[in-house]
């Protein structure tokens, strides 16, 4: 039998105008080295201002509605950012400034923390943790509201009874999860990594004519959306890579790290009903590091299984 799973549910975050610019490449939900920086900046904040020792090792991101700024006018053939122009300029007039794209969101999350007897999580720090979260940022936006912070204990993390009263609690809700097998299996048939992400989130549209039994009459015609692969599946930002060697920078954040310039790590991932998943390891995510390879990224605990035609 398998070590019990200790999670603490963060139940329908309100965040207003998260940072939608999730890469270089890509808009829409917010980066998951968001998400996971928002775990350990909680983390800190509950050990440093309430003298606790609480661990959280992962996190799981489940969303319940992403509502995108942009804006399609008639006859448009892209969508526009809705930007807010802030600050204004000394006569009141906009200011050149870059865009950027902002998103409300609606989720929830579980953080996979450590038993420790001497700081267990209790009631007591459920309770601070909800007061600490109105006063913390996430992606940038502003949390509205928090419901309740909950604790659960699950025996093995598999079908029973624990398991399947979080999940349903969750309801309707989609977690995140990352699909980098599409891209390794694309890339392993010749295409680069660009035309393979490209070639999954890319909707084909096509005019099929319907069968009709009445020769005299028109045959008339539909179109039909397909993608690649079924599933609700998105580009994601996972972490960086370092493109640069590690030292020193001038006014550099912290002076005693050392530092280095990155561009972002961009992937395949999708939107999974949370009651799909077969237990939270398959939608929780951790740090991980790839020294050699000068790689810092967020991974899937356990990346899921998938069958074909799933």
């Amino acid at each position: 039998m398998s070590e019990p799973i200790y999670l603490i549910k963060l139940p329908h975050l309100k965040v207003l105008n998260a940072n939608a610019l999730s890469s270089p490449l890509t808009i829409g939900f917010p980066a998951m080295t968001a998400w996971l920086g928002f775990m350990h900046a909680l983390e800190r904040k509950l050990n440093n201002d309430y003298e606790l020792d609480v661990q959280f090792d992962a996190l799981a991101v489940i969303s319940h509605e992403c509502n995108l700024q942009t804006y399609r006018g008639p006859g448009d053939f892209v969508n526009s950012i809705i930007g807010t122009g802030n600050p204004l300029d000394k006569d009141g007039n906009r200011s050149a400034f870059i865009e950027e794209a902002r998103c409300h969101l609606d989720v929830s999350l579980l953080i996979k923390y450590e038993d420790n007897e001497d700081s267990p999580i209790n009631t007591a720090v459920l309770n601070k943790i909800h007061e600490l979260i109105p006063t913390m940022k996430l992606a940038g936006g502003d949390i509205l509201s928090v419901e309740m912070p909950q604790r659960y204990i699950l025996p093995d993390g598999y079908n029973n009874a624990e398991k399947i009263k979080l999940f349903n609690s969750l309801m309707p809700g989609y977690a995140l999860i990352e699909r980098r097998d599409l891209m390794m299996e694309a890339m392993q048939e010749g295409q680069d990594a660009m035309d393979a992400l490209l070639d999954y989130v890319t909707v084909n549209n096509q005019c099929v004519e319907i069968e009709n039994s009445d020769e005299s009459k028109k045959k008339p015609f539909e179109w039909k959306m397909q993608r690649k692969t079924s599933g609700w599946i998105v580009p994601i930002a996972t972490g960086f890579q370092g493109i640069s060697p590690l030292g020193k920078a001038k006014n550099q954040r912290d002076p005693e790290c050392s530092h280095r310039f990155a561009e972002s790590m961009i992937t395949l991932g999708q939107f999974l009903m949370v009651n799909k998943a077969e237990c939270p390891d398959e939608i929780l995510w951790c740090y991980a590091q790839d020294f050699e390879n000068n790689l810092y990224l967020c991974e899937q605990v356990q990346p899921k299984h998938f069958t074909s035609g799933e």
